[in-house]
Parts: C-alpha cells; structure tokens; sequence
C-alpha cells in the first residue's frame, strides 16, 4: 500500500475550497513561471529539505508535476517524510490549467 492517494482534479478543487491545502508543483522554474496551481510552492532537490523541515504535516498536500506520473514518486517520499495526507494529481498541471483555467496562476 502506498502511503499517498492518488487525486483527480474535481477532487482536488473540492479540497482546496475547503482551505488549509498545501499544494507542491514539482516542475522546472521555468514551467512554474508561466502558470501554477494557487498558492502552489515550487519544490525541487535545493529546498525540499526546507520544506520538510517546517513543513505542516496535518496539512493535506497535493503534489503537482506536468502530467500526474512523476509527482507520485515524490508523493510517496513526502509522505514518508511525515506528511498525513498527501496526495498526486491526476493529470497533473496539464489537466488542472484545462479544467480550470481560473485557477492559474501566473507571473
């Protein structure tokens, strides 16, 4: 059994819209700058170590990469690190800006 969830986008806004979500987008600076999820914080080797060090670990955290595949892996090492609820977005950012364009931000 893995110890994050996997989520759909649907299922993610619905989390989101109840607050308190923290959101990791797992992608190159590059991509981040043009568009993220809101309030999304770029993870990436240089600062995740920050991340968990003053991470909110009763926090859900939905995990973001291009298109759902590699946030799953670091997904799970989150959730190993001690995160209760962690989850990967299906689709990924690809599907999020699809589905809701309104909820991207952008530099």
């Amino acid at each position: 059994m893995s110890a994050f969830s996997r989520i759909s986008p649907s299922d993610a806004q619905a989390l989101l819209a109840k607050g308190n979500v923290q959101i990791a987008d797992i992608r190159d600076a590059n991509a981040f700058g043009q568009g993220r999820m809101l309030g999304a914080v770029r993870l990436d080797n240089n600062n995740v170590a920050e991340f968990v060090l003053h991470g909110e670990f009763d926090q859900p955290l939905v995990v973001c990469c291009y298109h759902g595949i590699s946030s799953q892996p670091a997904a799970e090492y989150l959730a190993n690190q001690g995160f209760e609820q962690v989850y990967s977005l299906d689709g990924g950012f690809e599907a999020w800006s699809q589905q809701y364009p309104n909820d991207v931000e952008r530099s």
